[in-house]
């Protein structure tokens, strides 16, 4: 079913404003995919807060420029899926590498954070960025760290001096 204008208009105004607000998004090809191999990626894609579109490349192209995904122009050739990332930078990256492990026909081409393109061999490198929760438990762990030692620092004084004392005693004791 061919899509009027008005319909276009609102895919790329959709794929825009949700371009706009992602952190970063991940193109891939998607030839050969079975349908429930598709319909099992965009479960994925809904429960790890992954917007998933397959979109023509010439609205795509619409869609994305004027954002910081622009740089992703020259990568939209032949049928790709389009993987933007809402909450955290690496999701979408994460999903489809996860996801072609299982689904061979699943190809990824281009990843973009930032403002800056990078090619397939970086998509196992933006899915090992840390999620939210982990980069905060890491980030208490390095703050906790000082803390625990200013603490073990600070109660060595009294037993430093209850051995000292003791110590004195007992010399004495002995003499």
């Amino acid at each position: 079913m061919a899509l009027g204008l008005e319909g276009k208009k609102a895919i790329v105004e959709e794929v825009s404003e949700v371009a706009s607000k992602a952190l970063s998004a991940v193109t891939a090809e998607y030839r050969g995919m079975t349908v429930e191999q598709m319909t099992a990626l965009r479960v994925k894609a809904r429960e790890t807060n992954v917007y998933l579109k397959v979109i023509r490349n010439t609205l795509a192209k619409r869609a994305i420029e004027g954002t910081e995904f622009a740089c992703m122009t020259d990568s939209l050739v032949g049928p790709v899926i389009c993987a933007f990332s809402l909450e955290e930078p690496g999701a979408a990256a994460r999903l489809i590498h996860e996801f072609s492990k299982e689904a061979d026909a699943l190809v990824a081409t281009s990843v973009a954070i930032g403002g800056q393109l990078h090619g397939a061999e970086q998509l196992e490198a933006v899915s090992k960025l840390p999620t939210k929760d982990e980069a905060i438990a890491s980030l208490m762990l390095v703050m906790n760290g000082p803390v625990t030692k200013l603490a073990r620092t600070l109660n060595e004084f009294p037993s430093r001096i209850t051995r000292v004392i003791a110590a004195v005693k007992d010399q004495k004791q002995a003499a």
